[in-house]
């Protein structure tokens, strides 16, 4: 098993991307394809909520490694001292996302969420927690929980390699800003498949009007699951002849994982964000997945809010958070920006070769083709 560090290791800002890799620069939008009811923020991103941070470090090495690190990082401060509540919702749990068993126990975040390759997710972890222990103030730091999700880009990435270094790790988190998020083949999304076709990270959002509190709630995505494609109800991959159970024999059954990883500044304990999480396997359904039996599909919530914060060294906790009967519209949002982001990770992501293979870009003139077709019908 080879050890070397990657020859290549590309931090991805939002206006580049690595070659050898094609690009796609269409979204969603871009083709009209806009879900649901509420209005997107300015970036259309996790990053409309304020003060999440998000990185990539993409690692493309020689004809056979495609992979990276993705980061995502609350807010401005130190995760650990000053930590945003949180939670976990499996849809189905064939993965491999540690520091579960904390995050469900005490409901909160006490560092960034990483994303990576499957079996690059312990090499992340800890370097994820050499680097928490490190930052000022953690000088008496004995226990650390780092949180890290993965999916398996084993078809476009020699994953047994386990390719991923601590300074691939640094170099997610150094780089993180605020902004616009570069997706599709970049970072944890480099080697992913979705559908049949190339995966990647997407991201959205959505901003409540102020009569529902003016919340946003931002959604971002590292695809690489499968199913039967369908993009606002038209059925593009039964009508592109790539989707699951197309045969009797078919080997493919809609195997693969999904990481989401939903954001909001609305004051939200972990209890009603769990609540929300959960929602985003609705907007996952909507694409066309079953999450089916060999799919790793989970959504982590956390809330930024101020009043909901919680210190490391507090006492007491006094927290003004939202009622049940104001989260329906919250719930509401998840779903459309699940669902948008999803399809922002396939419609950004580049055709691939890595691994001995070639996983080609979904074809936006046929995706564009259906839905004119579609829309036609419907008048």
């Amino acid at each position: 098993m080879r050890t070397a560090r990657p020859l290549l290791s590309l931090l991805l800002g939002p206006m580049a991307f690595a070659a050898p890799l094609s690009a796609q620069s269409t979204r969603a939008r871009d083709l009209g394809v806009a879900p649901g009811i509420f209005r997107p923020g300015a970036q259309n991103a996790i990053t409309d909520v304020a003060g999440v941070r998000v990185g990539h470090a993409t690692v493309v090495r020689g004809d056979d490694v495609r992979t990276g690190v993705t980061a995502i990082i609350p807010h401005e401060g130190n995760a650990y001292l000053d930590r945003v509540p949180a939670a976990l919702h499996v849809g189905n749990g064939f993965g491999k996302l540690t520091g579960v068993s904390q995050l469900r126990e005490l409901g909160e975040l006490e560092t960034p969420i990483l994303l990576t390759c499957t079996l690059c997710a312990w090499k992340a972890a800890d370097a994820l927690a050499e680097w928490m222990l490190e930052q000022p103030g953690m000088d008496r730091v004995r226990s650390i929980n780092p949180v890290v999700g993965e999916t398996n880009d084993g078809t476009l990435n020699a994953i047994r390699t386990r390719p991923i270094s601590r300074d691939d790790v640094r170099a997610a988190l150094t780089s993180a800003s605020t902004g616009p998020v570069a997706e599709g083949s970049v970072g944890a999304g480099t080697g992913t498949v979705a559908f049949g076709w190339k995966g990647g990270i997407g991201t959205s959002s959505r901003v409540l009007p102020p009569t529902l509190g003016g919340f946003t709630v931002g959604v971002l995505v590292q695809s690489n699951f499968g199913g039967v494609l369908q993009v606002l109800g038209v059925p593009v991959g039964e009508a592109l002849g790539q989707y699951a159970f197309k045969d009797a024999v078919s080997a493919e059954r809609g195997d693969g994982s999904v990481m989401m990883v939903i954001a909001t500044d609305a004051p939200l304990s972990d209890r009603n964000l769990e609540r929300l999480a959960a929602r985003a396997m609705m907007g996952l359904a909507r694409t066309g997945s079953s999450a089916s039996n060999g799919s790793g599909d989970y959504a982590i919530a956390f809330s930024t809010a101020a009043s909901v914060r919680r210190r490391w060294d507090a006492k007491q906790h006094t927290t003004t958070e939202l009622a049940n009967e104001e989260t329906s519209a919250l719930f509401q949002a998840v779903v459309e920006a699940t669902e948008e982001a999803i399809y922002n990770s396939l419609f950004t992501a580049a055709t691939t070769t890595g691994n001995g293979r070639t996983v080609p870009a979904l074809p936006l003139d046929k995706v564009r083709e259906l839905l004119s077709k579609y829309r036609a019908r419907e008048r």
